[in-house]
């Protein structure tokens, strides 16, 4: 929570719009935090988590140039659940503290709209106290399906498994302090309703 501003929570299963939605965000002044790109940096050569990656899973998970071998990693969770929860108890203490880091460093330079992209905010209670409010951006099942099919080139069973590994939407609802609706191709629409946020939080 920022003294002077705010902290929103920004969340949304694959194919909603939420990265979308975080560049109107910073498009209004915001400072958007995205977990995915710590988590990227965190596991790239030499980053922090490849030590222990290669501990708690194995050499075989960590490429020869010393980063993450993600696709080997994401067949290997899917398929073995104990997996993603060794991975998660890695990477998410260092996302967080990494997060908090650039949210106060942002702060001390005045900012006063700090959004943190997180995927799984939903999934992790831990965040809420440290948020002024969670904004959520929704589409049907139907349409993520369909926008990661194309974007991805992933089956509509890929696609499905990727979502069951998610919160449920009504989980992501049920968290929401507010919702964007981004259930069509109109981005002037979801541009509009960030737009219409920042205004009610007076910025």
């Amino acid at each position: 929570m920022l003294q002077q501003g705010w902290c929103i929570g920004l969340t949304g299963g694959i194919g909603s719009g939420k990265s979308t939605a975080g560049r109107f965000f910073a498009e209004c002044g915001g400072t958007v935090i995205e977990a995915d790109a710590i988590s990227h940096q965190l596991t790239a050569a030499g980053g922090a988590a490849i030590a222990a990656i290669r501990k708690q899973l194995g050499d075989s998970f960590v490429l020869p140039d010393g980063s993450l071998d993600r696709q080997r990693t994401r067949e290997h969770i899917f398929q073995t659940p104990h997996a993603k929860q060794t991975l998660e108890h890695i990477l998410h203490p260092l996302i967080r503290h990494a997060m908090l880091e650039n949210a106060s460093a942002a702060q001390e330079q005045g900012q006063r709209l700090i959004v943190m992209d997180i995927p799984l905010l939903a999934e992790s209670p831990q965040w809420k106290p440290l948020l002024d409010c969670i904004c959520v951006v929704d589409c049907d099942e139907s349409t993520q399906i369909k926008r990661v099919m194309q974007r991805n080139g992933l089956t509509s069973d890929q696609v499905q498994q990727i979502m069951h590994n998610q919160a449920s939407r009504s989980e992501r609802l049920a968290c929401a302090d507010m919702v964007l609706r981004n259930d069509t191709q109109d981005l002037m629409n979801l541009r509009q309703q960030v737009t219409s946020v920042c205004q009610q939080l007076g910025l």
